[in-house]
């Protein structure tokens, strides 16, 4: 029986893993749940699957939710030392990381640092500190297994590779909503638009980065994390209607390519059952009634979301942590009406302009560098936003 806390299990990402575990419960058990504030929510999670943990990261409502639950015997922890300790109190032997933002580092290193292996879904963790966590997790025989379409399709074709050798990783993208708009349409385009993805359901912050292509941006730094593989063969293809969720290109000219519906609930299992394939609740992919499948190239000079990545990769280091910082920052102001979709770009680029870099930044020079740029941002723009 696999023992699972859910770090993040409220939002889009965390609730697909619970479909996942009510069509596998004779795999899979829940020790543990965790939320920012929804409590309601969590509170109907929690009676349905009767974890022994719960953390809320607000001390408020994880007071209110003890309340809430003092017939059952669960232990509510609060702040980021609930989220840390969640997993390793839980007797958890997986997390899933479905968190969003950098606040997922913590929880994910404390949990690897236990031997818990890791379903990982918060991308702003192996983004910004994948040179600490991918050897910790080799030292203490922890798995990190992709949860991302893109990650889950490249781990899937790697399988039973064995010495070949990889001419480049195919990281496919839907292009977004905008994918044909010119630059100045661009800064035009509302919150609403941006949220309106054509394939995928995903949470309001991923929703904004695929738009800005800032999400395929770090999906290759993850790739080469993930999968060891340099910058350089890492590729980036449009494929809009998202049913090749990306390939494998080898030495041979072998192109191994994983195709299904645009249903996170697919790699989320599989990153939950690896390595075995079992019924999922996803709908079955109809191939008699595939019309089409297009292809372009991504338009880095619009979208400048991938190059920005390049950039940062070239740089290494702490030049990641500005990366995804900046983005984030940018990201939540855009969604508060704050800065326009260009000046998501913009933002990120002068924050990077203006760091002095790290060669290999400890956890605490992360998290220093992800302050300093929420404080700068916020005096610069007259604000809080982080």
């Amino acid at each position: 029986m696999r023992k699972i806390a859910i770090l993040g299990s409220t939002g889009i990402v965390g609730s697909q893993t619970l479909d996942v575990v009510r069509l596998n419960r004779d795999e899979m058990t829940v020790t543990a749940l965790s939320c920012k504030n929804n409590i309601d929510k969590l509170e109907k999670q929690i009676r349905e699957f009767h974890p022994s943990v719960a953390a809320v990261f607000e001390e408020k409502a994880a007071n209110d939710l003890k309340v809430r639950i003092a017939d059952l015997d669960v232990k509510v922890l609060s702040g980021i030392t609930g989220l840390t300790c969640m997993a390793p109190e839980s007797g958890a032997d997986i997390m899933f990381s479905g968190i969003v933002g950098m606040i997922g580092i913590l929880p994910t290193i404390a949990a690897i640092n236990e031997g818990i292996d890791i379903a990982l879904a918060n991308k702003e963790t192996s983004v910004t500190a994948g040179h600490i966590i991918k050897p910790l997790a080799q030292e203490k025989h922890a798995a990190i297994l992709p949860v991302d379409s893109e990650h889950s399709a490249i781990f899937q074709a790697m399988q039973g590779r064995g010495d070949s050798a990889i001419r480049r990783i195919i990281l496919t993208a839907s292009g977004g909503p905008f994918y044909n708009m010119s630059e100045a349409e661009l800064a035009h385009v509302t919150v609403r638009e941006a949220l309106a993805h054509p394939t995928w359901s995903m949470g309001p912050k991923i929703t904004i980065d695929s738009a800005t292509m800032v999400n395929k941006g770090l999906e290759i730094i993850e790739a080469k994390w993930f999968f060891d593989v340099p910058p350089e063969q890492i590729d980036v293809l449009i494929q809009r209607e998202s049913l090749i969720h990306s390939a494998v290109e080898y030495a041979d000219g072998s192109v191994i390519a994983q195709m299904g519906p645009s249903d996170m609930r697919i790699p989320i299992q599989y990153a939950l059952t690896y390595p075995n394939h079992r019924p999922s609740p996803a709908k079955p992919l109809d191939l008699t009634k595939l019309l089409r499948l297009t292809f372009g190239m991504p338009r880095n000079d619009v979208f400048k979301g991938i190059p920005l990545a390049y950039r940062a990769l070239e740089h290494s280091g702490s030049m990641l942590t500005v990366f995804n910082a900046a983005n984030e920052w940018a990201n939540q102001a855009f969604r508060d009406g704050l800065i326009g979709f260009t000046d998501i770009y913009r933002i990120i680029e002068a924050e990077m302009d203006r760091h002095d870099l790290i060669a290999a930044p400890s956890v605490d020079e992360i998290l220093a560098i992800e302050n300093d740029i929420n404080g700068y941002l916020n005096a610069k723009y007259h604000c809080h936003v982080l």
